[in-house]
């Protein structure tokens, strides 16, 4: 029978998108945690996924001898891997190569659910906050996916609210594109607003039942509101372009906010954390911090390091589910839409 440990370490692979991520973590402490960027994104505006599988294939490799060598640990006791949602591309290179690892080590293989690792990555050892107590909200916010999920325990999760379109982060990436900004929009979209004015200019907020969202009207107006003011001066981006995008980020973030206040006057959960990349952004962290100060909420807020996608969070999922002794069968497969049922 395996002998579980109370301190496993863990080599966790995460190629749900375009980044190829590796972490070693022993424990909750994060020994190593490399991610590779694939740059070839940024030229066409957004992640091409062919694109995406084939560079998950090139960095995988010295990726993960880098992890080691940075670890600086001699045995492995499980290989962990994202299952979904994501890429199916890029989801069977890392599957495929975390079970090969597995196979060739002889030890157990553990699989992971995106989300559900974004939550939990609350849960590694850091400096800037303690470790949420359950139960508590999350509000997960990603360039696929904007969710209220209540967590009642690291494997007893509830979908309060969820995007009935499209992600805020592809409404920020988006708005970035209009405005010839780069990619991913949303980071150059907090640059600019740094500097801007978040009353300039007023966009209508969606009128969307009960914890849901929708960001595919915010982009179509966004859009035409661009298109009228440059019918009328040419020069309007570059004259406006700070309190343009403080503008579209104040918008954003209050819709975001708005939602999880309703979520915590309905549930009566003050723990709220943030999780995945767009819970980076200066806006949304100062919008929350303001409110938790003055509605003594307990924020709970990640260093940006495992904000976006990255595989301390998918390390830390594992070692929960290795010391609770859940593990997979070598032919598991990764699946693009991953329901919470297969958590």
């Amino acid at each position: 029978m395996l002998s579980l440990k109370k301190y496993p370490v863990i080599l966790a692979i995460e190629s749900s998108c375009d980044d190829t991520a590796v972490s070693i973590m022993k424990g909750d402490v994060v020994l190593s945690n490399i991610i590779g960027i694939q740059q070839v994104h940024n030229y066409y505006g957004g992640v091409v996924p062919e694109l995406a599988s084939r560079s998950h294939q090139k960095e995988i490799v010295p990726l993960i001898h880098q992890a080691i060598m940075l670890s600086n640990i001699n045995k492995i006791d499980a290989i962990a891997f994202t299952r979904g949602p994501g890429l199916i591309g890029s989801l069977l290179v890392g599957s495929s190569f975390a079970k090969s690892l597995a196979i060739a080590w002889d030890i157990p293989i553990i699989s992971v659910h995106h989300i559900q690792a974004h939550i939990l990555a609350h849960f590694i050892r850091n400096e800037l906050n303690s470790t949420p107590k359950f139960p508590f909200l999350c509000l997960t916010v990603s360039g696929g996916h904007t969710q209220i999920v209540q967590v009642d325990d690291y494997f007893k999760m509830t979908l309060l609210g969820k995007t009935i379109d499209d992600s805020v982060g592809e409404a920020f990436d988006k708005a970035a594109k209009i405005l010839g900004l780069g990619y991913p929009g949303g980071i150059w979209i907090d640059r600019y607003a740094q500097k801007g004015k978040y009353q300039k200019f007023l966009f209508s907020k969606p009128q969307i039942k009960n914890l849901d969202f929708s960001f595919s009207g915010f982009k179509t107006q966004f859009l035409y509101f661009i298109r009228k003011k440059l019918q009328y001066d040419s020069n309007f981006i570059r004259n406006n372009i700070h309190d343009i995008c403080a503008s579209v980020q104040s918008t954003l973030v209050n819709i975001l906010f708005d939602k999880v206040s309703q979520a915590i006057y309905k549930t009566g959960i003050f723990r709220i954390a943030l999780s995945g990349g767009v819970s980076a952004n200066s806006g949304l962290r100062r919008k929350f911090l303001q409110a938790s100060n003055e509605k003594n909420w307990k924020l709970h807020l990640l260093p940006l390091e495992y904000t976006t996608d990255n595989a301390a969070m998918i390390a830390m999922t594992a070692k929960i589910k290795y010391i609770k002794g859940i593990f997979d069968n070598i032919n598991i497969t990764p699946t693009a839409i991953c329901d919470w049922d297969n958590i």
